[in-house]
């Protein structure tokens, strides 16, 4: 295979979780539903040769290491979208660029809203 693409992008779309991040006690005691989409570009160039699992970013790791993060409670969805980038950086040095995105699903505004965000990225 001689194929002149080296990066690309890996996406994770709506991983859900039931965690308990926010400001008011009730959120802490009940929780919520989120979810997370992760974009990560990365050297796609020798997994595309060798076709093996041990030359690609792992994203089943990925996914392990956003679950570990979303089980600890955090007051803001920064907070906690700023951590889940930290490790993905962390655990994998080939991560050329990475964005997360975190919802916050129902969130107690006052009012009907489906979701309320936090988009980061590095």
């Amino acid at each position: 295979m001689n194929s002149k693409i080296k990066s690309g992008v890996i996406e994770l779309e709506e991983m859900e979780f039931y965690a308990y991040h926010g400001c008011f006690r009730e959120e802490n005691v009940v929780g919520n539903r989120f979810l997370v989409n992760i974009s990560i570009r990365t050297d796609m160039s020798i997994p595309m040769q060798t076709d093996d699992i041990g030359d690609a970013l792992n994203y089943v790791k990925v996914y392990d290491l956003v679950r570990t993060e979303m089980q600890q409670t955090s007051n803001l969805l920064e907070h906690v979208t700023a951590r889940v980038i930290d490790s993905l950086h962390r655990h994998f040095s080939e991560i050329e660029w990475v964005r997360v995105k975190i919802s916050k699903m129902n969130p107690p505004m006052g009012g009907q809203m489906r979701n309320v965000s936090v988009t980061l990225e590095r």
